[in-house]
């Protein structure tokens, strides 16, 4: 693949603007944490970072959520709140401030400072929802309320993470790792909803995608059915039932779509691509509280298929187009989309057809994630830290 970097419209202002939209630190900050977490695990695993608070796989699936996955959601929604409510979300000191918060939460974790980490880490989500409620209860943007609650329930999550962690409640830590991502795919199934069908009739011209009021209602009320079940302490055959449901709802809005018309618009199919790693992950969820698979095939097919999928997708065009720049994927974005989905692909179908190649296609699949991550890293630090090329704030 020939990979070529596109010239924007006009050249870029001399400056430094990192803090100047939500989106610019927290995307770079997220690509860094992708990249660069593997070989932070595989320094844990070697003994060289001491007595780290957090370790391990629990080490790992935190920081994929509250430290990757959040800092996505927050960059996200600080910069299509300001769109949504016209009116300001953090910038400059207040946005590097939570920076720096965010940061510390990564740091602490890697320390055996434990109530310094938990503090930092629910301190975090919910700073963030705060600097969001502002503008959308001036605005009275009642259609975005749901996004503070959600932010408030991911720091509980944490917080409920961190008690089980440290001892001080019943609820094992896992518990919050397993309501968090159910937080998360919900967050994912409304953006998506939004978003992917809109994208697809402006990109593909004639591609007719398309979204049923009914089947909206279900693939969510059966995702916030199963984070219901999931906070309960369910399992078995109740689980089950909820979360096939949810595969074939979710296969259905899938389809409406129109997927297979966006195979030219890598910055279109990449979306729809993700997107049907949601089914997947309730497919395999459903066949896991049976018996049938692994846990571990449903988490990772929701965490590197689906969110790793649709965040390397929409920090691509979010960030193109809140830059001044085509909405159109170079060679560059498009090896980035090609190498996390084949990080999913080979991280959940491999170990399912042949679970004795379990450890070499969970090295492979780390490889391939953090070589996509990486390059956006390196890619769009330029992108990110200075002013618009068409000279508008943001």
């Amino acid at each position: 693949m020939m990979l070529t970097i596109e010239e924007p419209s006009a050249a870029p202002k001399p400056g430094f603007a990192l803090f100047a939209l939500g989106f610019r630190p927290f995307y770079l900050l997220a690509s860094l944490l992708a990249a660069l977490s593997v070989p932070l695990w595989a320094l844990q695993f070697s003994g060289r970072l001491g007595h780290p608070y957090l370790a391990g796989p629990l080490w790992h699936a935190h920081e994929m959520l509250f430290g990757f996955a959040l800092a996505v959601i927050v960059g996200f929604l600080f910069t299509a709140g300001r769109n949504w409510t016209n009116l300001p979300t953090p910038t400059g000191w207040r946005l590097a401030a939570l920076c720096a918060l965010w940061l510390a939460a990564r740091v602490l974790v890697l320390t055996p400072f434990a109530i310094a980490a938990a503090v930092a880490n629910v301190a975090f989500p919910l700073a963030a929802a705060i600097a969001l409620a502002v503008p959308f209860f001036k605005a009275r943007s009642r259609r975005n309320y749901f996004f503070v609650g959600l932010l408030v329930l991911l720091a509980a999550a944490a917080g409920f993470f961190h008690l089980g962690q440290l001892g001080l409640a019943s609820l094992p830590a896992r518990r919050g790792i397993t309501v968090a991502l159910d937080v998360v795919l919900f967050i994912l199934a409304v953006m998506g909803g939004r978003v992917i069908p809109m994208f697809t009739n402006n990109g593909v011209p004639g591609a007719g995608a398309t979204r049923q009021p009914v089947v909206e209602k279900l693939s969510l009320g059966l995702v916030l059915a199963l984070a219901a079940a999931d906070i309960a302490g369910l399992q078995g055959a109740p689980v089950a039932a909820v979360a096939l449901a949810a595969c074939g709802a979710h296969a259905w809005r899938w389809l409406l779509w129109q997927p297979w018309r966006t195979r030219r618009v890598p910055l279109v199919w990449v979306l729809h691509l993700a997107y049907a790693w949601v089914p997947v992950h309730l497919l395999l969820r459903g066949l896991a509280e049976a018996g049938a698979v692994t846990p571990s095939l449903a988490t990772h097919a929701l965490t590197v298929g689906a969110i790793g999928g649709l965040v390397i997708g929409m920090v691509t065009r979010t960030a193109r187009g809140h830059t001044g720049r085509p909405l159109k994927a170079d060679g560059f974005e498009t090896a980035c989309y090609v190498l996390v989905l084949l990080a999913a692909l080979v991280r959940v179908a491999l170990p399912l057809a042949a679970p004795a190649l379990t450890m070499p296609a969970v090295l492979a699949s780390a490889a391939l994630w953090s070589a996509g991550f990486g390059l956006y890293a390196v890619r769009y630090w330029p992108v990110l830290s200075r002013p618009r090329v068409d000279g508008r704030p943001g």
